[in-house]
């Protein structure tokens, strides 16, 4: 068993989904991951499916090299993004196994959001391809490792109105500054 980066605060509420070594790259995943953090479960399941079918995109924040703009990304303050469908395919598996995970542990479904996502590259896989004069270079691929935690959001208990005020405390310096204010009127 793998460790997670992190333990959720309440793990009875919780529900965890790992993968590891996936064939997706690296970059495109970290930014899909990135797009769904925070979202409810089943508004990120139904958001990862319209990038799918190229209806929305994903906001390429970090990784932005090379990459083109278009309308879509305005949703996000952002100009540029892709629709990584591969990426999109896996984080909406790792998702899904998530909710059963939930399903399994009672939880509701309905009331999970997504706490904690971290993608980290995993070990390349090497292979080469033939340049001219004979030489050989790299042929590299760049997979990743991603975890998941999702949490039920519990319910907000108002805090109660004290009715007696307690006495402010001030410190030496602070009553020495009143009374001179006091003297100097």
């Amino acid at each position: 068993m793998v460790k997670y980066s992190r333990e959720a605060k309440n793990p009875s509420k919780a529900c965890k989904a790992q993968g590891v070594d996936l064939r997706v790259h690296y970059k495109n995943t970290y930014e899909t991951a990135q797009a769904i953090k925070g979202m409810n479960l089943k508004a990120a399941q139904q958001y990862l499916q319209d990038v799918c079918e190229k209806k929305r995109c994903i906001p390429f924040r970090k990784y932005t090299g090379c990459c083109g703009r278009t309308a879509q990304a305005k949703e996000f303050k952002m100009s540029q993004g892709r629709w990584p469908v591969k990426s999109a395919k896996i984080v909406l598996g790792l998702l899904r196994n998530a909710e059963a995970n939930a399903e399994f542990k009672n939880l509701d479904t309905e009331n999970l959001t997504i706490s904690h996502v971290q993608v980290n590259a995993a070990q390349q896989g090497r292979r080469r391809t033939y340049r001219a004069h004979g030489r050989i270079g790299p042929y590299m691929n760049c997979p990743c490792h991603v975890e998941l935690i999702l949490e039920e959001k519990e319910e907000t208990v108002e805090k109660p109105e004290d009715t007696e005020e307690k006495p402010k405390k001030f410190t030496k310096k602070q009553l020495a500054i009143r009374r001179l204010k006091v003297g100097g009127q």
